[in-house]
Formats: structure tokens, C-alpha cells, sequence
């Protein structure tokens, strides 16, 4: 179950409660406090974390954090069931596709009410408004990244294929997907359909959105059927990862298992195909044509909220502060939450290899980044699961193009009211 339909189930009632109730408390005045700090990752996460907040003791002896992590289908399950009971953490992780959600449920705190224990004036452009929704701020960026192209040079040369360049079109990827798997019988990727970041990705090179500021859909049911035939002409042409094989290699990716020559996707992944594949890997620009913007962005990789019922807002504020603006904590992080949000941390991050790749792509192709979109409407978390879902079974030819956008506008209207 997603965890925004689980969150509608059990948080109607107890969020009532929590819209009414602010933070209270005078954390300098009462002594030494604890704040509770839930996160998802994994084992090299909690590690990286364990080592922030021993550094954030010993620059905050008066608070004291009890970290608690879960991977992130858990950890959705859990943050429903506890903000819904009045439980929720002091800090909580939060997803960008997420904070719509818990906001417009009254379950967070306007972080603009300890502007002075956390700075934002450090964050990197693109990233100053990120984390507002209706003019109050309820979560910081703790990373960011971008959507790029990552590839493997050695195949485009193989196929006879050119590199990604600036200007290279959606026409040129899709012919450069079937050359490359007709001469190297390695798949030129994997279907692009499969994520409707890339169909974001295409609104925003037309001007478009994906989602209206006022939490509707940003496209009508033809553009979404041309892009669904799109991914089935790939298929149909074997240009393209199968989708039985997809499947059945999650949670792995085809690129770090070198069965595709490259793939769209967040940028700060290179570290993680790097790092499990000997191929030579490199980021390029994203498919587009000669338009200004390419339609790329900076994203919350992920961001950091208080609970509206936090007994404890200056204490929680200065934890967050930490998290995004110490330097020396964004030496411990590098890039694990996305590359650092704010320009002190990105400076004293260290990153080498993949990591500092990222870093440049990010650098050079950042003027034709256009703006960071508003946060998704509430609901966007599980329509984006219903995505994947009926992608998958278009691909496996159960349901036909048209079946698929009906499916698909019949749960955007049952999810978001639209």
C-alpha cells in the first residue's frame, strides 16, 4: 500500500488535533532536551549519521538526538501511523513528494518561525524556495540533484553512435537506442516510460509542468498517450531493456549491471553505477533539442521537517541547521542525501571521482536549469506508484495505450480530485 493512501486511512483524526497545536516550550531555559530524529537509508547511512550527530553533540551539549531509520517503503508506514497518533518525531525526513502532503494536514511546523536558528541564505540556487508550500516553509533540502543522462562511451563508439552533446533531440536518443542495440546486441537503455520524470522532463522542455501550482495535472490524456507509444515503439523495436527483465532485477539497476549502454536518471546515481560496474561511465545532457531551458531542475534529493507538535522547536531548528549548513557535517555526508544544498557544505564536501563529475555537470549545465516546480499536490507519492504499475503492465502487453491513460487519469482523479 502507499503511503499516502495508508496516511489518508489512519491521519484524518489525529491530525485535526495537530493543526491546532503549535511547539511550545523555552528549549535554553529548561535544560538538557532530547529530540527524537527519524530518517530512512541503510546500514552506510546510519553510520554517516551516527558520526553527524556525535559532532553535533559535542557542538550542542544541551540537546541530545535519538536517531531511528527504517528503508523508505517502512518508514512512510511508520510516519502515517505515528503523526496520525500525536507520536511523530521532533525531525523527520521528509520526501519531496511527501510534504504537500503532511503540510496541508496540519502534521508540520513552519520552519519560517526560527528563521534565526535556521540559515537559509547558504542554499545553492534553484533550492531558496524549496520546501514552501502556500508561502510557509515546511522542509529544508539536505541534497539535491538533478536529472541527467549517465552512458558508457565505449558502446556509443562501438555502435558508431555519436556522444550525447547540448542540442541532441528526443528523435536522436530514440535512433540512438536502436543503433546501439542492433551493433553491440547490448540494450541502448531502459524504456524511458517507466518513469514519469521523463515525461516531466519533456513538459518542462515544452513549458509545460507536470503539476499545476494548484495541484493538478499539467498535461491532457493525448500528450500522455504520445508519450506511452513512444516506450512501446522502443519495445516493439527490442531497442530497449524488456520489462520482464527490468523486474526482474530490482532492486539493481540495468545500468550498474551492464545490460544497458546508458540511462536517464538522477544525477548523483553515477556514484552507485560507478562503483558496482568496471565500464568507464560518463553524465551528459539529457535529450532535448536547442531549447533555453532543458527542462533539468534542482530536487530536494531529500529534506528535513519538524513535527507541529515538536515540544521542542529551537532545539529541532538548530539539529536542521546543522544538517544543512555545518560544514563539517557535509564532509561526513558527501553526496549519500544528493550533493550538499548549500554552498559551504558543497565546498567542504570533498567530493573526488563520480561524485565530483556530478558536481561539474551540475556547474555547467546549471543555466539551463529552470526553476524548481512547487511541491506535488498530496497524493503525488502513490500516483506516481500507479505510474509504474500500469507502465508495467502496457509494456507487458496486458492493456493497450489507450487503457493505460484511461487507468491512469482514472487514479490521478481518485488520488488528487482532479
Amino acid at each position: 500500500m502507499g503511503a499516502t493512501r495508508h496516511f489518508r486511512k489512519v491521519a484524518a483524526a489525529g491530525l485535526v488535533l495537530a493543526a491546532v497545536l503549535t511547539g511550545c516550550g523555552d528549549d535554553a531555559a529548561s535544560g538538557p532536551v532530547t529530540l527524537r530524529y527519524a530518517w530512512w537509508g541503510n546500514a552506510e547511512r546510519a553510520e554517516l549519521m551516527q558520526k553527524a550527530i556525535d559532532l553535533f553533540h559535542t557542538k550542542h551539549p544541551d540537546i541530545r538526538v535519538t536517531p531511528s531509520f527504517q528503508e523508505f517503503e517502512a518508514y512512510w508506514q511508520k510516519m502515517a501511523t505515528e503523526t496520525a497518533g500525536g507520536n511523530a518525531p521532533d525531525v523527520l525526513q521528509m520526501d519531496f513528494a511527501y510534504l504537500r502532503e503532511y503540510a496541508d494536514r496540519g502534521a508540520l511546523y513552519d520552519l519560517g518561525e526560527q528563521e534565526g536558528k535556521i540559515e537559509f541564505d547558504d542554499l545553492l540556487e534553484g533550492l531558496e524556495d524549496a520546501g514552501e508550500v502556500d508561502g510557509r516553509r515546511y522542509g529544508v533540502p539536505v541534497g539535491a540533484n538533478t536529472w541527467g543522462y549517465v552512458y558508457n562511451p565505449e558502446l556509443f563508439t562501438r555502435a558508431g553512435v555519436a556522444e550525447p552533446k547540448p542540442g541532441w533531440t528526443w528523435d536522436d536518443y530514440r535512433a540512438a537506442l536502436r543503433q546501439i542495440t542492433e551493433r553491440t546486441g547490448v540494450h541502448g537503455g531502459g524504456n524511458y516510460i517507466g518513469s514519469y520524470y521523463n515525461l516531466e522532463l519533456q513538459l518542462r522542455q515544452e513549458g509545460g509542468l507536470l503539476y499545476t501550482e494548484d495541484g493538478r495535472l499539467g498535461f491532457d490524456e493525448a500528450r500522455l498517450a504520445r508519450f506511452f507509444q513512444e516506450g512501446v515503439d522502443l519495445s516493439e523495436a527490442g531497442a530497449v531493456l524488456p520489462v520482464e527483465k527490468g523486474v526482474q532485477i530490482k532492486p539493481s539497476f540495468a545500468l550498474e549491471l551492464d545490460l544497458v549502454a546508458g540511462d536517464l536518471g538522477w544525477d548523483n546515481f553515477t556514484a552507485r553505477y560507478a562503483n558496482a560496474t568496471e565500464a568507464e561511465l560518463e553524465l551528459g545532457p539529457v535529450p532535448g533539442g536547442e531549447e533555453s531551458s532543458s527542462g533539468q531542475y534542482l530536487k530536494p534529493a531529500m529534506m528535513l521537517s519538524l513535527s507541529r507538535r515538536t515540544e521542542h522547536p529551537e532545539a529541532a531548528a538548530e539539529l536542521v541547521s546543522f544538517m544543512v549548513n555545518d560544514p563539517e557535517a557535509g564532509q561526513i555526508f558527501g553526496a549519500n542525501r544528493g550533493l550538499p544544498p548549500t554552498n559551504a557544505q558543497r565546498a567542504a564536501a570533498r567530493l573526488e571521482g563520480p561524485l565530483a563529475a556530478v558536481a561539474a555537470y551540475e556547474d555547467a549545465e546549471r543555466e539551463r536549469f529552470g526553476p524548481t516546480p512547487p511541491a506535488p499536490p498530496k497524493g503525488a507519492g502513490s500516483l506516481e506508484q500507479a505510474f509504474v504499475r500500469i507502465v508495467e503492465e502496457l509494456l507487458y502487453d496486458r492493456i493497450t495505450v489507450d487503457e493505460a491513460v484511461d487507468q491512469f487519469f482514472a487514479e490521478a482523479e481518485e488520488t488528487l480530485g482532479s
